[in-house]
């Protein structure tokens, strides 16, 4: 995801010379070639991020269209009462990159594990969230921020995601991706646990339980047509995301359900009310808690038949 992140604002910037990309000393590795090619179109801050944010608030209000990059704990928290009163507020054309779920920075512990970010970024008013799925969604996504202006937040991994939208089928901000069709449960994803998604629907398959699969790759706008179908026309919903149970995606999906008036059971995979302990990989962690396509498959078979 941060190759079609880098690839995608290095061919806004050619095109738009206000498009420039602002940085918390992060980036190595993955920037040597926009700098290169747009010296006046990069400013690196330092480890810094509230002068990041304010900052990059400065620059739109000179008629500047920055993208923001940092780690996704840093850029949600760290700046919080800058993103809230510099951007939100004055409706700046700010796009935040938080780059790496939950759990990418395994090893580094919980300052490094966005737990929360989704859910403090969509309170925001006229704060847009999203959260792709893959490398398709996270260019395409880039383009419309790009194309209407405001404050966005973006949360990317950054290890070498697989390309799941391989149709033609336009991904559009504000609609789920409908990954694979069916009528059984539907199973809701965000972020990089779509390819353990689609593997665990493949698992149902082979026990007869045909499962829907969409990609909530914006969490705000939500979908609400999408989930009120969801929860209309299949007999469960399974809500997946590298994120904490209270306040994210489920959390927005309850809401739609409520507003409307549907009931269906309703599970959710995610990290519950703690910081998770421990050491390990990220494929460690989610197998911790049920996010792997075992795990699952497991839950949505168990809802299913209850």
């Amino acid at each position: 995801m941060r190759t079609a992140f880098i690839n995608t604002i290095s061919e806004l910037a050619e095109r738009d010379k206000d498009v420039c990309l602002v940085t918390g000393d992060l980036g190595f590795s993955v920037f040597e070639n926009f700098i290169d090619r747009f010296p006046d179109q990069y400013l690196n801050v330092g480890v810094a991020e509230q002068n990041l944010v304010g900052l990059a608030a400065g620059l739109a209000l000179l008629g500047k269209k920055p993208f923001v990059y940092s780690i996704s704990t840093f850029i949600s928290m760290r700046p919080y009462e800058q993103i809230r009163n510099d951007v939100c507020y004055q409706n700046l054309p700010v796009v935040l990159i938080g780059v790496g779920s939950t759990f990418s920075y395994s090893t580094f512990g919980c300052t490094h594990f966005p737990l929360e970010d989704l859910a403090i970024m969509r309170v925001l008013p006229n704060m847009r969230v999203t959260c792709p799925g893959d490398p398709k969604e996270v260019e395409m996504l880039l383009r419309q921020l790009y194309e209407k202006p405001g404050p966005a937040y973006m949360r990317i991994a950054k290890k070498g995601e697989p390309l799941i939208n391989r149709s033609n089928k336009k991904i559009t901000l504000g609609n789920f991706s409908k990954i694979s069709p069916g009528r059984d449960v539907t199973i809701i994803s965000t972020g990089c646990l779509l390819p353990n998604v689609v593997a665990a629907q493949e698992f149902l398959r082979k026990e007869g339980i045909r499962a829907r699969v969409l990609s909530a790759h914006t969490i705000k706008p939500l979908d609400e047509r999408s989930i009120v179908a969801a929860a209309r026309e299949t007999k469960a919903i399974i809500v997946c995301e590298e994120h904490s149970v209270l306040g994210g995606l489920a959390g927005a999906i309850a809401e739609v359900m409520v507003k409307f008036g549907v009931s269906i059971p309703v599970r959710t995979l995610g990290v519950p009310d703690e910081f998770p302990k421990g050491v390990g990989s990220q494929d460690y962690f989610l197998q911790r808690y049920s996010l792997t396509p075992e795990g699952i498959a497991k839950t949505a078979k168990a809802v299913f038949q209850s």
